[in-house]
């Protein structure tokens, strides 16, 4: 017989299964709540870090093709939006049927309260984006291009449309997600641009 003593057996350590799933149930929970979030409730009360903060910097080429009273709209920048004036910033695209369905608050806008509405056009063709206008008609003062949808990205746009109100010293003071409705148009987004009014 072998001198050699024998090694203990090592203990097994139960496995424990939940540690790997719990990184995927946690992610799973916070999806189901950011559907509901979207879908169930209201996106336009989705939070935004920007509120109150001045507007991400920007200097938007225009639109090639794109006009406005048989004029070429021209880009804007963000000298534009602290001006002295509150003014709207309204990210949309021809390709986006919200914005079909959004178009004629915005022309409603434009003449009922006394703003510049500064439009994004968002991953857009050009032609198209002159197309859409065309047809539909323009409430925007300027039309500033984002091709690669960068400037979307920088002010935390969820998705087209969205629409920012603009204080006159450039800072952003409300941000409605999706389109403006007949009655977001007169609930939100116009009591927004007066109290924007008066805070100046």
């Amino acid at each position: 017989m072998s001198d050699t003593p024998s090694t203990p057996a090592v203990a097994m350590r139960p496995r424990r299964p939940w540690l790997v799933l719990a990184p995927v149930a946690i992610f799973a929970g916070l999806a189901v709540l950011f559907a509901f979030a979207l879908g169930k409730g209201d996106p336009s009360k989705l939070p935004s870090a920007l509120i109150g903060k001045p507007a991400p910097a920007l200097a938007l080429a225009p639109v090639p093709g794109l006009t406005g009273s048989s004029k070429p709209l021209a880009g804007f920048s963000d000298a534009d939006l602290a001006s002295g004036k509150v003014s709207v910033v309204n990210f949309w695209a021809s390709w986006c049927t919200p914005c079909v369905e959004e178009h004629p608050h915005l022309l409603a806008l434009a003449k009922t309260a006394g703003v510049s509405i500064f439009g994004v056009n968002h991953k857009d063709q050009p032609t198209n984006a002159a197309r859409f206008i065309e047809r539909y008609g323009n409430p925007y003062t300027a039309v500033g291009a984002d091709p690669n949808g960068r400037v979307a990205i920088e002010w935390g746009v969820y998705g087209m449309p969205e629409t920012f109100i603009v204080d006159g010293q450039g800072r952003i003071a409300y941000k409605h997600v999706g389109p403006i409705t007949r009655d977001s148009l007169h609930s939100r987004v116009l009591p927004a641009i007066e109290r924007a009014k008066a805070n100046r």
